[in-house]
């Protein structure tokens, strides 16, 4: 049976976005220093996008939010062995909104950053 058109253009749009940010994050690494602020916000998009389109793939509705323990639960239900890559997701959050503004109390640095993600 073919898929659903529909639902395949929806998916591939949030993945085609996804790519877009790590296109982003990757160039803006390259810069001198590092835009850092930027490349957190651009991970956590591409988390974002890319659990949106696993859910718009198997045709699951999800509210307009940047949480990722929301979307992972909903993810979860569809392919409960996604566990571990949803709970190492979820810290990515607040990258949605920290750093965004002037006078947040810390800037990223590469060495807070990476320090987590070798957990």
């Amino acid at each position: 049976m073919p898929h659903d058109p529909a639902r395949v253009a929806e998916a591939r749009g949030w993945l085609a976005r996804a790519t877009s940010n790590l296109r982003a994050a990757e160039h803006e690494f390259l810069a001198t220093p590092p835009l850092l602020d930027d490349i957190v916000f651009h991970c956590q998009q591409i988390a974002e996008k890319a659990l949106k389109g696993l859910l718009s793939w198997h045709d699951r509705p999800f509210r307009k939010t940047h949480s990722l323990e929301e979307l992972g639960e909903q993810c979860l239900e569809v392919d409960s062995t996604l566990r571990s890559l949803i709970d190492r997701t979820v810290p990515l959050t607040e990258y949605a909104w920290k750093f965004r503004y002037p006078g947040e109390p810390e800037e990223p640095s590469i060495k807070n950053e990476t320090a987590g993600s070798r957990d």
